[in-house]
């Protein structure tokens, strides 16, 4: 074969490799931008003046669709990981461990800062939604130099850039900046990655 044949054949069995895995990032990130969208698009409005609706359904829905993106991409990326050896399974399983991990302590934080009491509901709303978005974005900055995806390390500036603002517009504005800012940046690059993986790219 022509050196271009070669590079569709493999450019073919990539696609065709990664449809039996379960695909690229781009549905775990498409799973995610589901759950930030629909949740805190939701939260915003529940908060909004005049709507009847309890502010606990919100966060309900929210811990509903996060706990389900999480086993989503869990089930992803075990399937995904499936026979692979070596260095790459080791990084791979390093990094997902550090989302636990990071997860894990920053709850503890919040909410020992949440018990003391000297903030109002509205801060608190604040630091959480400040304090998340900021730890997604310096995993997907970390994610994006390890694999050296542009694409990554430039969702992970996306988020780190929305943590700050949703501090700047308060409350409730931050549940918006939560839903169009991350939401909507998890949905853009879920498409750029499900476009390179159907052409190979």
């Amino acid at each position: 074969m022509s050196a271009e044949e070669s590079l569709n054949l493999i450019a073919q069995q990539n696609r065709r490799t990664r449809r039996e895995l379960g695909g690229g990032p781009a549905r775990m990130l498409g799973a995610w931008a589901v759950a930030w969208i629909v949740g805190w698009g939701f939260t915003y409005v529940a908060v909004q003046p005049g709507v009847a609706i309890p502010g606990w359904v919100g966060g309900v829905l929210v811990a509903v669709l996060f706990a389900a993106a999480i086993a989503y991409t869990g089930y992803v990326g075990a399937r995904a990981g499936r026979g692979i050896r070596g260095p790459s399974r080791t990084v791979g399983a390093m990094y997902g461990y550090s989302w636990a991990l990071a997860s894990i302590g920053l709850s503890v934080i919040d909410i020992r800062i949440t018990q003391f009491g000297s903030l109002t509901s509205d801060q608190v709303s604040l630091l959480w939604s400040s304090s998340w978005l900021l730890l997604t974005g310096v995993l997907y900055l970390a994610g994006g130099m390890v694999w050296q995806d542009k694409l990554m390390y430039g969702l992970g500036a996306w988020m780190i850039v929305s943590a700050g603002l949703s501090v700047l517009v308060g409350f409730p504005a931050n549940f918006l900046v939560l839903a169009v800012c991350g939401g909507g940046g998890f949905l853009l690059a879920s498409i750029v990655y499900f476009v390179r993986e159907k052409t190979g790219r």
